[in-house]
């Protein structure tokens, strides 16, 4: 390592222990990792810390390297890369074929806390009611799988469920050692959907279900697109990303992000410098509500289309008319026997 390379290397790790406990180095030379080690532990020497050698390992992504098994566990995650054909090999930036694809997915010891967290909530609330137990379980649920629902999670999340669907049906047995599988079932597992084994419960009239871990959806990080800038004002773009904008109301910045940026009437991609209007999907001249639920983001020009054809008579659905809005500023245009005249 270069006396140059030396000195910006250490610059960057006392920006680094100043923040983090954990530490990882990529590289695809051994050497060159080595060499790194060795420079971290004379970083550390000089402030009368060292490596720990039970947390301290050197292995390979692909393959078994000295005894160390392939991958590492980093924050919860286990990164490993595994050998595969070319329909399913990743790229380089130059186009070329690697051979390998990398995989990341919850790390095995992570599962375990987890679900070990689960059980103690369980076997803590035998004595309390069901929707007792469902309110205690949800947070911790919700919580793991959103921290992990960006990677290869799917088949983690349908067997943790398993084990947990197990407990809960061992939670019901031991509240009722007398009764049979059959009458547990229908006393804490419900029908909904396609689902005949929801562990929920009713309340009045509010159903309290738990959430299932495979029901969580799988969201893959989308990279940002070409030189896009949060400041660039493409607000109709950052707002679909990310479901908010300094130049968006809230209320179209959420139905950008849930429609994923495309008009619910065309199907067309929204555009930076069209004009966007909400819509209630049951007109509320015909009983619809004021609420996300009957909302929709629309270009203009389908609002209008839209509006004629579901009978809405404008006057209780937020539309003054159902004649078709003018593009334009309204000082260059005005109607004559139905028609838009422009002026120039």
């Amino acid at each position: 390592m270069s006396g140059d390379v030396h000195v910006r290397f250490c610059e960057r790790l006392e920006g680094w222990f100043l923040w983090a406990t954990l530490l990882v180095i990529l590289h695809e030379d051994l050497k060159v990792i080595n060499q790194c080690k060795k420079e971290v532990e004379e970083w550390l020497s000089d402030i009368g810390l060292e490596l720990k050698p039970s947390k301290t390992r050197i292995a390979h992504c692909l393959s078994d390297l000295d005894g160390e098994k392939a991958g590492f566990n980093f924050l919860g995650f286990n990164i490993r890369q595994f050998s595969v054909g070319k329909y399913s090999s990743g790229k380089s930036s130059n186009g070329k074929l690697l051979g390998y694809k990398t995989i990341i997915r919850p790390s095995i010891e992570s599962q375990k806390r987890h679900y070990k967290k689960l059980k103690e909530e369980i076997n803590k609330r035998r004595g309390l009611s069901q929707s007792r137990l469902i309110n205690s379980l949800n947070p911790i649920v919700r919580g793991w799988c959103n921290y992990f629902c960006t990677v290869n999670s799917k088949e983690v999340f349908g067997k943790i469920y398993s084990l947990v669907f197990l407990k809960l049906f061992k939670w019901g047995s031991h509240r009722h050692p007398n009764k049979g599988k059959k009458w547990i079932r229908h006393k804490y597992f419900k029908s909904i959907n396609n689902n005949n084994w929801l562990f929920a419960t009713l309340e009045g009239n509010n159903l309290i279900k738990l959430v299932r871990h495979d029901s969580i959806e799988i969201k893959r990080h989308v990279k940002v697109k070409g030189n896009s800038s949060p400041y660039d004002g493409d607000w109709v773009y950052w707002s679909s990303r990310m479901g908010k904008h300094p130049e968006v109301s809230t209320k179209v910045g959420n139905l950008l992000k849930t429609q994923k940026g495309k008009c619910a009437h065309c199907k067309n991609y929204f555009k930076d410098g069209d004009s966007l209007e909400v819509d209630h999907i049951i007109p509320k001249s015909k009983g619809g509500k004021d609420k996300y639920e009957n909302w929709q983001l629309l270009h203009r020009h389908c609002h209008d289309t839209k509006t004629v054809n579901d009978g809405s008579s404008g006057t209780k659905s937020n539309c003054n008319s159902v004649e078709p809005k003018p593009p334009v500023k309204p000082e260059s245009w005005f109607w004559q026997d139905d028609m838009l005249v422009m002026t120039h």
